[in-house]
Parts: C-alpha cells; structure tokens; sequence
C-alpha cells in the first residue's frame, strides 16, 4: 500500500438542437458586433431557434460581441426523412474528418478572432454529434483560437452530449477549456437563465488582472514532478476543499497500469469514455484518485496530467510495487511582493479591496 499525502496548490477559476426530433423555439434574430470592443465572443449555429434563445439569454448576463454561423444553402430541410441530410452530413465528417472538402460550405465569416481572449460556442447536437455546421467553423478557424480560453454550451432534445464535447477537443485542440459544458435541453430550456447564471462562475474567463496557476507539484521519495491541472468543475471544487486542509489519501496498486484510492469525499463528475495514459490523473465515480502508469479506457473525469516523464520513468516514479510513499504537491513559489485575492487568484493590477501580500491581509 503507498501512503499518499495531497497538498494541492490554490488554482485560479475566476443551441438550437436536435436529437431525433426538432425542438422548436422562436427568438429574434440577434444583430452580430464587431470591432472587438469586448474581450469575449460568442458563436453559434441556430436551426430551430434554440440556440438562439440560449445565446440571447447568456448576452443579457455578460458583455459579449456575437457571431452567428451560417450555411452557404439556405432552406435545407436537415430532419427531413428521418434526418437524412444532417446524417450525410456528419457521415462525410466521419469519414475523412482532416479534409476541407469533408464539412459542408459556410456563408463567409469576416469576423477576426485577434481581438478576443475567450470564446463561448453555442451549438446543437446532432444525432450524438455537433451540428456539422458549426464542426466547419471550428475546422476553419482552429488555428486563430489556438491559445484562447473557450467555453461550449451544448443545446439538444434529450441526447447527453458527450460526443459533441469530444468533436469540440477534436476540432479545438490547442484552445484551453474554460471549464465543463453547458447542456441545456427541452425539459430545462425553459430555464436556461438560471442555468448559465450558474454555469458562467464555474468558467475560467481570461482577464487581464489575473493569472491563472495551472500546476501544482508531486513529491515522491525526494524527487519533485510538475502536473498540469485540467480546468473542470472537479478541480475547482478539489482546489477549494484542499485550501482548507491538505488530505491523506491510500492509493494502491490496480491492473497493471495505475494507482489508486478514494479520497474520501465526492467531487463533480464529467464523465467522458476517455482512454487514459501513462501520467494521466484522474477521478474516478468521482470520489477516486488515479495515477496513471498505463493505460486503461473507461468512464473517467480528467483533472491534470504528470509532466515530462516517460511511461518507464512513470513506473519508477510511481512505484507500481507495495512499498509505501508520500506524495506531495505544493504550491509554486510565490514571487515577494506579488498580491492575491482572498481566494488565492494572483492579481497584477488589483483595485481598491483587501488582498493577501507577503502571507498578510492589505487594504488597498
């Protein structure tokens, strides 16, 4: 058995659809800004008007410019014959998803994505998947998101959506992920503004006035390796129960690929059939701690990956044997001088209020 002792580091947090029927919901159109007078975009392909409702809703409650995405075919009936079209669709995506020629044309988008530090995509589900239409836009601009804090809000009738969120990491995967998805469907659309006004904290929104800590540290037998944490509901609330106290976790040997134990306590799942990897740290039925060495497919939540190490040197590391071990992550060095806020954010330009300097309150 391996005694394991956590000390995480404090970390910064700050849709029309269809399933197999149409879910109909008239909203006024809503007029796209530009000029990047906001640091925050939001995007989105409407068919039925759902996700046009969700992006009126989300735009009273933050300042965002918009843009609405657009097929180059107009009048295209997706659902007909038992969503024939829209299946072809994904179908070609499917089948070649590298190639331009495999997602359907799109009406130009003028819009620079250089003055934004955040996106929110709003899309609708299709048959388990994205709507192809918005797959063409994330194919085509991948490169000018690349860097970008992003966030999705999935809209369908009752499908859960984790086949779009995996189409988004596919089409997106240089982007950094603001947080968990938003599914709004026909039994909650009615309220949605409940549901972003929740959904908007659990967001890592870029800001100039803070950095984001996206590490934290394990110790083993001496030596010291960085992890690069997720940005997940299951992370914040891990970072904010660990503020409080560090936690004793047993972590033991399983399958050949992997250590783990409970940490005695639930945090919040969003569970994806993921094929974890040597240095992967993981939750599991959101109360178990994972360490990976191997490799192992089931239905897991991500919370950071070991870095820079070798599936070999990851074996050492982690001592796939029974001898016991302490492990350690703590807080990257705080450089004299630097201010947080009292819920440990790192503030570079901070306001009048209280802070934390050099360990003490300020008020400034």
């Amino acid at each position: 058995m391996k005694q394991i002792l956590l000390l995480l580091a404090a970390m910064l947090f700050s849709c029309c659809s269809s399933d197999n029927e149409v879910m109909a919901d008239e909203a006024s159109p809503i007029e796209m800004t530009e000029g990047g007078q906001g640091k925050t975009l939001v995007v989105y392909y409407s068919y039925t008007g759902n996700c046009r409702a969700i992006v009126s809703t989300l735009t009273s409650q933050i300042e965002a410019d918009v843009l609405e995405i657009e097929p180059a075919e107009e009048g295209l009936k997706y659902e007909a014959n038992n969503y024939a079209l829209g299946t072809q669709l994904l179908n070609a995506i499917k089948a070649n998803p590298n190639d331009a020629s495999s997602y359907p044309a799109i009406d130009p988008v003028t819009t620079s994505l250089s003055s934004y530090q955040n996106i929110i995509i709003v899309t609708p589900l299709w048959w388990s998947q994205m709507a192809a239409i918005m797959q063409t836009y994330l194919f085509n601009y991948s490169s000018q998101m690349a860097g970008k804090h992003v966030g999705l809000i999935v809209s369908s009738h009752s499908s859960g959506i984790s086949g779009v969120v995996a189409d988004a990491r596919r089409l997106l995967p240089d982007v950094t992920w603001m947080g968990d998805a938003l599914w709004i469907n026909a039994s909650n659309h009615s309220k949605r503004a409940s549901l972003i006004e929740n959904w908007l904290p659990t967001q890592n929104f870029a800001n100039e006035q803070t950095t984001m800590t996206d590490k934290m540290y394990i110790t083993i037998d001496g030596m010291t390796r960085s992890v690069s944490l997720e940005q997940n509901a299951a992370t914040k609330a891990l970072v904010e129960k660990l503020q409080q106290a560090p936690v004793t976790v047993t972590l033991s040997s399983s399958g050949g690929f992997e250590i783990w134990g409970s940490l005695g306590f639930s945090l919040p799942t969003s569970n994806q059939q993921t094929t974890a990897q040597p240095g992967d740290v993981i939750l599991y039925n959101g109360s178990n701690l994972c360490l990976f060495y191997g490799s192992n497919s089931w239905s897991y939540t991500r919370l950071g990956r070991i870095d820079g190490m070798s599936e070999s040197e990851l074996r050492t590391f982690l001592k796939a044997g029974e001898s016991n071990i302490s492990l350690t992550s703590t807080l990257s060095p705080a450089r004299e001088g630097d201010i947080y806020s009292l819920n440990g954010m790192r503030v570079t330009n901070p306001s009048k209020g209280i802070y934390i300097k050099n360990e003490k309150k300020i008020k400034l």
